[in-house]
């Protein structure tokens, strides 16, 4: 149910923002395997950050290769020539992502550990709107799809980065930035199919509406087949169909402000199989599920440049969605958002930017076989501050930038959150950094107020035998925000125009972390005779985690070019964690080669590595399951007809078949194999 009281708002902040969108609109724009390492050095990154259009790593326009921070962009070109058809494959391209598929619909994803369905520790942007849910502090991957031709980059931020964007930017910031509406213009039809991908397509429209003033509206849709059954699991039974739609215009008010308005609507059909816990041998039961998600969101976005060196913004976006997953509780969300910051110039050799914000969340839940909320409705509030400073301390060869976010949760109360970068440039070609960063994850309503059956087991009980035990974990309104202090170390290096490389090292100190504890059981007569072992959930347990990550390119010859990156984690309980928490394999390794044999002719081979992980095989038993380590083998084949027109071929996962990547970490879904697949598709510019 939407709040009537809060639409009101929405409207009337309508009145008042005429938002921008300054994406990037100075960056060249051109397919990948033309430019050189210099250019993909310095592809700006320009993001619409959290709610303003400056980097995703100083909120203002930069160079990748001037950034204090872990930084990888994914351009439109890349997630074109991967041939991927969701956000989350797309992420597959960055180092340091660790990206497991559950099945047709669901995905792990993290950055630098503790993945999981319900990863809670990686922000998550679409053009400056979050997409995390205060249900779990993460992100509900079915929802969130774009219309990827229309994607002009995603910024990928390794690390934490919560002094500009805030709690939940613990170990990195997906930030998916659209073209602006004046870089869409005429028509777009892509349309195909296949094994897996039954059947896709979309149509975007744009043009000019005025002298100053850019639209472009879309739809899309899609319909895919379940995933193939895994050996010692039931059917997955996870079919999924989704249609949506949006809108963009993008308007130069004058030739000192800019103004975005964008919005989509979105419905999904989904199905799963859940085993449900009960109280009868063998105390699972399957369900097989048909639910349906849906939502809408609109985003307004000014933007005011006094001079070269500092402008405002304001943004103010407000987001519905509703998910009728009777398995898991069906939930509805409103969100409210509001956000200033300005940036400016403090002399020749100070760079400082400083914002604040305001978001309303007002959630309702219904109960259902797994969860009981003891609050169906809740409505949580976020405050926000920031400020950071960047000082140069030696003209062009060594910058200091220091920072703080300060937030006021309805949760946890009060968190800081500050960083020190430090960054040298020895030479044209170098660049080393090194950073220091604290950063937390709020709590949640998981965390506090919800009560969750997590499974069943049998149990051996003096004088009475084996007796059903319920498992169920209870939220806890004194659990606390977890943290991270971060300590990383960066090199860059560019060769003249063939080559390039980027390295990362870090280690992260991780406190008050998810742990469960056991309560004392107690015995039940209804409805049959069984123990309830309740389970609290604390801010008990430590890690710390530690590794290095590395990007190359090569361009082997100006029709060849080749991308390869490595990433190694490893991971180290102090105490007792969620084992989902334990989820992220060591390794993962990445190699591309992009080749144009002829004007016409596009050929891409990309071929992945991901090391074994341990997964939680069943959730009330708290047993782990070692799944093997995987190869992944994909292709492409392009060739443009016309101008306009572009007929490709793409082969998935050509290595194996019926791949188990990832076990929902609640042993709640069955999980489905990712098997071969071919499709095929058409684009048409007109």
């Amino acid at each position: 149910m939407i709040h009537k009281a809060y639409l009101a708002v929405v409207f009337a902040g309508f009145s008042v923002l005429v938002p921008t969108g300054a994406d990037a609109a100075d960056v060249e724009r051109q397919p990948v395997t033309e430019m050189d390492t210099a250019d993909l050095l310095n592809i700006q990154v320009i993001s619409t950050r959290k709610k303003s259009q400056v980097t995703s790593v100083s909120k203002k326009a930069g160079y990748v290769s001037n950034a204090p921070s872990a930084v990888y962009v994914i351009s439109n070109e890349d997630i074109k020539r991967a041939g991927v058809t969701s956000v989350p494959e797309a992420l597959r391209l960055a180092p340091g992502v660790d990206v497991a598929r559950v099945n047709s619909s669901k995905w792990a994803v993290s950055i630098r550990g503790f993945n999981g369905i319900f990863a809670n520790k990686l922000l998550v942007m679409i053009d400056g709107r979050s997409v995390y849910n205060p249900g779990f502090s993460g992100v509900y991957w079915d929802a969130q799809d774009v219309m990827l031709e229309d994607v002009e980059r995603i910024e990928v931020i390794r690390g934490p980065a919560a002094t500009l964007w805030g709690a939940n930017a613990v170990n990195g910031v997906i930030n998916i930035i659209s073209k602006r509406a004046e870089d869409t213009g005429g028509g777009l039809v892509t349309g195909g199919g296949g094994t897996l991908e039954t059947g896709f397509g979309a149509l975007r429209y744009g043009k000019q509406l005025g002298d100053n003033s850019f639209g472009r509206v879309y739809v899309k849709g899609f319909q895919r087949d379940g995933l193939e059954q895994v050996e010692g699991f039931a059917p997955s039974a996870d079919r999924w169909d989704k249609q949506q739609g949006g809108f963009r215009i993008d308007s130069h008010l004058s030739d000192r402000d800019e103004w975005t308005l964008q919005g989509d609507l979105y419905r999904s059909g989904l199905s799963q199989n859940a085993l449900l816990p009960v109280l009868s041998s063998p105390f699972q039961q399957g369900l097989i599920e048909n639910f349906s998600t849906s939502g809408a969101n609109i985003l307004s976005r000014l933007r005011h440049t006094f001079s070269t060196t500092a402008e405002y913004s304001l943004q103010f976006y407000y987001d519905h969605s509703e998910r009728g997953n009777h398995t898991f509780a069906k939930q509805s969300l409103d969100t409210l958002d509001l956000d200033f910051q300005n940036s400016f110039a403090i002399g020749e050799r100070q760079n400082a930017i400083w914002g604040v914000g305001y978001r309303a969340n007002l959630d309702e839940f219904s109960d259902s076989p797994l969860i009981q909320p003891t609050r169906l409705q809740r409505d949580t509030h976020l405050f926000t501050a920031f400020v950071q400073d960047e000082i140069m301390l030696v003209d062009d060869k060594l910058w200091l930038t220091l920072g703080s976010k300060f937030e006021h949760n309805s949760y946890s109360g009060f968190e800081g959150q500050p960083t020190a970068r430090l960054m040298w440039a020895p030479t044209l070609e170098q660049r080393i950094w090194a950073a220091f960063s604290r950063a937390v994850r709020t709590p949640s309503r998981a965390d506090h107020d919800i009560r969750f059956l997590n499974g069943v087991l049998p149990t051996e009980v003096p004088g009475l035998g084996a007796l059903p035990t319920e498992v169920v974990l209870n939220g806890n309104r004194s659990f606390r925000a977890e943290d991270v202090l971060s300590y990383e170390l960066g090199y860059r290096f560019a060769w003249a125009s063939q080559a390039s490389l980027d390295l990362t090292a870090f280690y992260n100190d991780y406190d008050n972390l998810t742990a469960y504890q056991m309560g004392t059981p107690s015995l039940l007569a209804a409805p049959v005779l069984h123990l309830l072992q309740p389970v609290s959930v604390t801010n008990l347990g430590k890690a710390d985690t530690y590794g290095f990550e590395a990007a190359a390119v090569w361009q082997m010859a100006d029709w060849w070019r080749w991308d390869a990156n490595y990433s190694l984690l490893k991971t180290e309980f102090g105490t007792l964690v969620g084992l989902a928490q334990q989820a992220s394999p060591q390794h993962n390794l990445s190699l591309r080669a992009a080749i144009n044999p002829t004007d016409r002719i596009s050929l891409d081979f990309w071929l992945r590595y991901t090391g074994p992980r341990s997964v939680v095989g069943n959730g009330a038993g708290n047993q782990l399951r070692q799944l093997n380590g995987r190869a992944s083998f994909d292709t492409r084949l392009a060739w443009k007809v016309l101008p306009g027109l572009e007929l490709s071929l793409v082969g998935q996962n050509l290595l194996d078949d019926g791949r188990l990547e990832y076990i929902d970490e609640s042993g709640i879904i069955q999980p489905g194999g990712v098997s071969r697949g071919v499709y095929g598709k058409l684009a048409l510019e007109f």
